[in-house]
């Protein structure tokens, strides 16, 4: 899948130290075009993905509201597949890299539970959108949102470069992106914009390596539950739901 090239725009008042990061990194990557099909807008009050012709709503990371706060509320706790997988089923709260933190919604789903979530993000839009949704969430009025939101960072990079947290890590978390995601159920109409500037992950197989290779307990890998296994590697255990899988790689007890 080709990436679409993204355009800029930079408000008065807006965070200009961000928005200078974000066009050196498009510059660099060849994918900075005045004529693009997608617009980041950087406001004064948010960031923002958007089409020129308006036909998409705007994307951005609102961690107070839609679909991730209803999940935060009723998304069923520690019960839920995702807990399950890093652990937190065993009485234990690990500390999270999340190595491939995309719009952050998992990173923030584990924040919520109790755990510390470091996030990974090599994509410069995504990163621009999550690093602005994170503060604004930081600095949020919701005192509930303000706290789970501060126990989160977030950081531009890859695990493939070796980029890593000082601190140690319990589990590294990964969900790449796949061709097949393009047809998934998965993949809803809020998500075309972040999918056409990402494209996919042809080296995931070697974020597993990477992940694997780290100082950490185990890495959880998040697939389509009918999605072959990340560079053919027998996960220790699984948990399967209708429509997500998650494979274990347990390297030591978490504790």
């Amino acid at each position: 899948m080709s990436v679409s090239s993204v355009a800029l725009e930079v408000a008065v008042g807006a965070d200009a130290s961000l928005a200078e990061q974000t066009r050196q990194r498009l510059c660099s990557q060849g994918r900075l075009d005045t004529a693009a099909e997608f617009v980041l807008q950087f406001a004064p009050e948010l960031v923002q993905l958007a089409h020129p012709s308006g036909k998409e709503n705007p994307l951005l990371v609102d961690f107070a509201a839609g679909a991730v706060d209803h999940r935060r509320k009723f998304g069923g706790g520690k019960g839920q597949d995702i807990a399950k997988a890093v652990g937190l089923n065993k009485g234990v709260t690990p500390r999270i890299l999340d190595a491939t933190a995309g719009l952050g919604r998992d990173a923030f789903a584990l924040a919520s539970l109790g755990c510390q979530v470091d996030m990974l993000e090599r994509s410069p839009v995504v990163f621009a959108l999550l690093a602005d949704g994170l503060a604004r969430a930081q600095a949020a009025a919701n005192g509930e949102v303000a706290r789970i939101a501060n126990q989160m960072t977030v950081a531009y990079g890859s695990v493939l470069d070796g980029l890593t947290p000082a601190h140690l890590i319990d589990v590294v978390y990964l969900d790449p992106m796949f061709p097949e995601r393009q047809k998934s159920a998965l993949v809803k109409k809020d998500m075309r914009f972040f999918h056409s500037v990402v494209g996919d992950d042809p080296d995931a197989d070697g974020l597993l390596d990477a992940a694997l290779a780290m100082d950490c307990a185990r890495v959880v890998v998040k697939r389509p539950s009918k999605a072959p296994l990340l560079a053919n590697r027998q996960p220790s255990h699984q948990i399967v739901g209708k429509s997500i899988r998650y494979d274990i790689y347990a390297k030591r007890k978490l504790a």
